[in-house]
């Protein structure tokens, strides 16, 4: 029974982490399915986007280098000034 419970949960938390990524925009670097390749940045750093959206308000980004020297938006935060 516990094994169930456990695996349950595992499974539950693994597909509440799919869910909570943070997803492209129009904007980011990696929307519409983008292919990004860095070739200098070091695996696992972190760098900035900043774009404006359609409102006028400020929106930025953290990006992560994988292993691959693809990109992966990490996070994002929008401006409330506008």
């Amino acid at each position: 029974m516990k094994t169930i419970i456990s695996a349950a949960l595992i499974t539950f938390a693994a597909g509440s982490a799919a869910f909570a990524s943070v997803q492209p925009i129009p904007g980011s670097i990696t929307y519409d399915n983008a292919t990004v390749q860095l070739e200098k940045a070091p695996v696992g750093s972190t760098f900035f986007h900043t774009f404006a959206n359609g409102d006028g308000r400020d929106v930025h980004e953290i990006y992560k280098v994988n292993a691959d020297k693809s990109v992966t938006l990490v996070n994002r935060t929008v401006s409330n000034a506008s």
